[in-house]
């Protein structure tokens, strides 16, 4: 059997991301990436079993991208000041394409849930490092019933809640952390 190339398989999902992104996601077919690629159709199947598992490893790679550029767009010094800024940059991302991506995983959802589950891990952690850098938030707050994890947790699920449903105003949740942790 053939070892598959990552640089191929870069290339064919860089093809699947322009036609997206040129034509829309409903343009994007094994055969049309395969002939932009100058590789036969089968080449395709060989390192994606179908259009949904494109789709898939579209949105993955768009949302690493995104938790990567998000360390840099955050600039408050103050941890609900970061919070408003990670809410509003995660938005203008889903706004731009994330949603469309994620809207079209219908046949493989449980599957993109499961990868976003990865991501959502990465924003947890990157939540307790911003908690740890505002100097302002009460140490004593933390203890074993009451963790720094627990409280990123809490405050993702519901950032994510409220991009998921449109619900766009995340003063009260900010509200409710600086009650909480200050």
């Amino acid at each position: 059997m053939r070892r598959k190339d990552d640089t191929l398989r870069d290339t064919l999902l860089e093809y699947a991301r322009n036609v997206a992104d040129s034509e829309g996601i409903g343009a994007i077919n094994i055969r049309s990436i395969a002939q932009k690629a100058g590789v036969a159709t089968g080449t395709v199947y060989n390192y994606f079993s179908n259009k949904d598992d494109i789709l898939l490893a579209l949105t993955e790679e768009y949302w690493k991208q995104t938790l990567i550029e998000l360390r840099t767009a955050i600039t408050s010094d103050s941890f609900c000041g970061q919070l408003e800024e990670i809410f509003a940059f995660l938005k203008n991302r889903i706004d731009q394409s994330a949603g469309k991506l994620m809207g079209s995983l219908g046949n493989v959802e449980t599957a993109g849930q499961e990868r976003m589950r990865s991501m959502q891990a990465h924003l947890e952690a990157a939540l307790i490092q911003h908690m740890e850098r505002d100097t302002h938030i009460r140490k004593s707050i933390w203890d074993e019933t009451f963790t720094k994890q627990q409280f990123a947790r809490f405050i993702m699920l519901n950032m994510t809640l409220l991009l998921k449903t449109k619900a766009y105003d995340i003063h009260f949740l900010i509200e409710i952390v600086k009650r909480t942790i200050y």
